[in-house]
């Protein structure tokens, strides 16, 4: 990797790595944010889901756009706008301004997150490619597991009040920093709407040829950023996100819920619509045709259905179960984070030789650090040493997970056209933005319910049974796209 390659790698992930921190780092506020602006249950609750739903539900839209307008362009503009959105955050008097200012910052990482993905795919071909996405998988793991440590330690250093303003303004240098850079270091490609650079089903384009599907007239699809489209998916998103993120009636979240079905299956029909009438759809449909992407796209999500919410888990179980600080209940991920860092880019050196198996193999390490991880807490491990027995345990969780993510992301956008990297990015991102949610609220819920009759200890307990299910499930599908790439292999 040549530096130039490195200064881009580095100008992509720092921001990609912060917009993700925003989402950890913000559970260890809540208290302490609820204290100092006088927050109402439902107002505080907002604080999380109003940038998880923004974030969540323009992701493929702002992958669309920035595949026609520009990756680049986009990466700015988003950038911008969740520097604003943070220190609009550090600077507000009442949780309305809160969570307004959070709104903004959802908008900015939805916009730029997708174009990472495009960028990468753009910029680093071949084996480096495995690389790049590895050190992506590692900024995912390590945002997720730092986010805690990071307000934990401000909220220790600069007290309640202050350090809870500073954990969203941090975001804010990080913004500019990556703004300037981006100009001077992004190359002049990124800059340009991909759509022009490569025609879908030309040849030495993979994953849409011999489909049969033609424009009308036999003419060139003509690229838009298809409005339509993007108003349907994001309606979608939106209606099928809701009842995870907010705490409203059950009828009126299966309402949401259903509305979203239905939202998604006018989408559908639109996009197919939209094709055979010679337009270049949001979203072309025959990209799940492709075993590698539509086989990756279920794996990730059934995947952050599970991971995600064992951190919150693990959270609740050391300061409400055991009695222990933020701070400490932070470092416990510390481990997990660091050693996933370390692998990433071994892990990316290695991913196009094992393939899905290196993924298949990563969620069964995962399996194992959380069963390990129960059996300690089964033990009763409640001494001065038993949340360091804990964070080694989880340690196993932070090797499977980077065996986990980026390969999957290497893999899974390996048949991607170039011309559509950002779209499928958004699409790949959506998926762990909607089985995040749905993760946390399930598994959540199921530890608090138990936790209120039986003790957190038992919480945690059933809590990991629970994400070991769904985990069997990620490695279910991973087992069948090994073996559909075998069959392939000697039909070839």
């Amino acid at each position: 990797m040549s530096p130039e390659q490195k200064a881009v790698l580095a100008v992509l992930l720092i921001p990609a790595f912060a917009s993700l921190l925003s989402v950890s780092s913000v559970n260890v506020l809540l208290t302490v944010i609820q204290e100092s602006l006088g927050a109402s249950a439902s107002g505080l609750q907002w604080v999380i889901a109003g940038y998880s739903l923004v974030f969540g539900v323009l992701l493929v839209a702002a992958g669309r756009a920035g595949d026609v307008l520009g990756r680049a362009r986009l990466f700015v503009i988003g950038l911008t706008l969740f520097g604003l959105g943070s220190l609009g955050c550090a600077l507000a008097g009442s949780i309305s301004l809160l969570n307004l200012s959070r709104v903004v910052m959802g908008v900015g990482a939805g916009l730029f997150n997708p174009q990472v993905t495009g960028m990468i795919q753009r910029v680093f071909p071949g084996p480096m490619r495995g690389r790049a996405f590895g050190w992506f998988g590692a900024a995912i793991g390590v945002s997720i597991a730092l986010g805690p440590v990071m307000s934990g330690v401000l909220l220790q250093v600069l007290g309640d009040d202050v350090g809870w303003r500073v954990s969203f303004a941090v975001n804010t240098p990080i913004a500019a920093a990556g703004v300037l850079a981006a100009w001077k270091v992004l190359p002049a490609s990124t800059w340009r709407g991909a759509s022009t650079q490569e025609a879908p089903g030309a040849p030495g384009t993979p994953g849409l040829q011999g489909t049969g599907a033609q424009p009308v007239g036999g003419g060139p699809l003509r690229a838009d950023v298809d409005p339509v489209g993007m108003l349907l998916l994001a309606t979608s998103m939106l209606l099928l996100m809701l009842p995870f993120v907010s705490l409203g009636a059950e009828a009126s979240g299966l309402a949401s819920a259903l509305g979203g079905v239905a939202c998604l299956g006018a989408w559908t029909a639109w996009e197919r619509w939209y094709l055979a009438r010679g337009r270049e759809p949001m979203v072309d449909l025959r990209l799940f045709s492709r075993r590698s992407f539509s086989g990756g796209c279920l794996v990730i999500a059934v995947h952050f259905f599970g991971t995600t919410s064992i951190w919150i888990v693990v959270a609740q179980y050391i300061q409400q179960g055991l009695g222990r600080s933020a701070l400490t209940t932070g470092i416990v991920g510390l481990p997990s984070a660091l050693i996933g860092a370390v692998l990433a880019p071994v892990v990316g050196r290695y991913v196009l030789r094992a393939g899905r198996a290196m993924v298949l193999t990563g969620i069964g390490v995962v399996i194992v650090g959380l069963a390990v991880s129960a059996w300690a807490v089964e033990i009763q491990i409640d001494d001065s040493h038993g949340v360091w027995v804990l964070a080694l345990t989880l340690t196993l969780v932070g090797i499977g997970q980077t065996l986990v993510v980026g390969p999957n992301q290497t893999l899974s956008l390996m048949d991607v056209p170039l011309r559509y990297a950002g779209t499928a990015g958004g699409v790949l991102q959506t998926g762990q933005r909607l089985g995040t949610a749905m993760g946390v609220a399930v598994i959540s819920s199921l530890a608090f319910t138990v936790a209120a009759s039986s003790g957190w200890e038992r919480a945690l307990i059933i809590s990991v049974l629970a994400i070991i299910a769904s985990l069997l499930v990620a490695g279910a599908v991973a087992v069948v796209d090994i073996v559909g790439a075998r069959r392939e292999t000697r039909t070839d």
